[in-house]
């Protein structure tokens, strides 16, 4: 049974920056999705199990950076400059194969138990 736990999730201002970390019981192409009130759950980053190749949605392309480091089998998400529509619960994801930023959640093998991320303007 995989387990993945996530930790670092809270409330800041706009502009504030916040980092999310992950740790899997093995190793798997990982990443993070995030659902707001109302709306689908979205993809936001994921990076190969290598940790060379990251993958970003656009809405957070240049503010998110998505990391990993093997040898503790944990991925991390650091968020910068972030605004109030980045407010969410933030799901760790992972999948035994290829996550990429065409990846559904659907298509998503095993999840965290979620961290809120809540952004005030």
């Amino acid at each position: 049974q995989v387990q993945l736990v996530e930790s670092g999730g809270g409330l800041v201002q706009a502009g504030d920056s916040l980092r999310l970390s992950c740790a899997a019981s093995g190793r798997y192409a990982m990443g993070w999705f995030r659902q707001a009130p109302g709306k689908e759950r979205e993809f936001v980053a994921a990076v190969d199990w290598s940790g060379a190749i990251p993958y970003y949605s656009d809405s957070v392309k240049d503010r998110f950076t998505i990391s990993r480091d093997n040898a503790k089998n944990t991925v991390y998400l650091q968020m910068n400059s972030l605004k109030p529509e980045d407010t969410a619960v933030y799901y760790c994801a992972a999948v035994p194969r290829r996550m990429s930023a065409t990846t559904t959640a659907s298509e998503v093998d095993y999840w965290g138990q979620g961290t809120q991320v809540t952004v005030s303007s």
